[in-house]
């Protein structure tokens, strides 16, 4: 009974693979010929762009034409496959396992089969060699694993990254050379070789001074007298609160020694109201250095907003601010 079923399957197998086959040839030599009347088109619309120096449009163009035709490309090299396999049905019948002269050529059809969606037939072959040879025979193609065989054209025609500069310039000079025209490539080989920045890369160092807020003064009046006693009002008073606060609590400084022996031995009341003061200390220190940017930031803007000049300042006497 077992030999009927295989026997039976054996010429299942044969029939179907014939037939899948044959649509797949057939489709793909349509496919091509339609590809022929579209590259032809495609190619006088960039020739008439570079005629009427429209260059930028042109190279946008001819990356779509490259990728017909290496699926054009592909199809070729795929039909002669398929007519080499069709050829071997019998052998394949006969063989459990895969022949070594026809793995290359059914590696490269199961790997192009889900990458050509205009020729199902190839995914009804994929399929009926996945169930002959296994999942991991399947898999092992599919993926480019070692050892696969995948034919390396096929590979290079059906892969998704965008086409090289030097092969853009090189079809636009084909074109160009077809169609007669006198084309000055220079600006297009510029454009081709030079290095783009790279605007994933993050954002580029800022000096802090050239941070300035966007927020503007609520008011007109608002002078640089007030920013500058702003801003140098508040380093004075943070620097006599934290020294202060040290006088308070001179242990405080051990706080921050890496040796930690005599704050180690004091009460746990004691030490944690010295990292609370020390922690304090800082966050006044922080605040008013970002108060400081801010007011000088303010300062900036108001100059540069309003058209105010700078200021003389008597600091000595204590005069006031003249504004020009």
């Amino acid at each position: 009974m077992s030999l009927l079923n295989q026997l039976f399957n054996r010429g299942i197998f044969g029939a179907k693979c014939k037939t899948s086959l044959n649509l797949a040839i057939a489709r793909m030599k349509l496919l091509q010929n339609k590809r022929d009347m579209q590259l032809k088109h495609m190619k006088k619309e960039i020739a008439q762009f570079l005629q009427a120096g429209q260059e930028p449009i042109a190279r946008i163009r001819v990356e779509h034409v490259i990728r017909e035709m290496n699926l054009w490309a592909a199809y070729e090299i795929l039909e002669l496959f398929c007519e080499f396999i069709l050829a071997r049905v019998p052998i394949l019948e006969n063989q459990k396992e895969c022949p070594r002269e026809l793995r290359e050529a059914i590696s490269s059809i199961i790997f192009a089969a889900p990458r050509c969606s205009e020729v199902p037939d190839l995914l009804q072959i994929k399929n009926l060699f996945g169930t002959k040879y296994g999942k991991e025979f399947i898999m092992v193609a599919s993926e480019l694993r070692p050892d696969s065989g995948v034919n390396r054209t096929i590979i290079e025609k059906l892969s998704p990254t965008s086409p090289s500069g030097e092969a853009r310039l090189k079809i636009l000079k084909e074109i160009a050379h077809e169609y007669s025209l006198n084309w000055d490539s220079s600006a297009t080989e510029a454009e081709f070789m030079k290095s783009h920045e790279d605007l994933l890369g993050g954002a580029k160092q800022i000096n802090r001074h050239d941070g300035i807020s966007e927020s503007r003064p609520s008011q007109q009046g608002y002078t640089q007298s007030s920013v500058s006693r702003e801003a140098d009002v508040l380093p004075v008073e943070a620097t006599q609160r934290l020294q202060k606060l040290q006088a308070q609590n001179p242990v405080s400084k051990n706080v921050s020694s890496p040796k930690l022996t005599s704050a180690s031995q004091a009460p746990p009341d004691t030490r944690r109201d010295q990292i609370d003061v020390m922690e304090r200390a800082r966050a006044a220190l922080a605040s008013a250095e970002r108060a400081t940017a801010a007011a000088r930031a303010a300062a900036q803007l108001v100059n540069v907003s309003y058209g105010i000049a700078t200021p003389t300042v008597a600091a000595a006497e204590g005069k006031s601010i003249n504004l020009m």
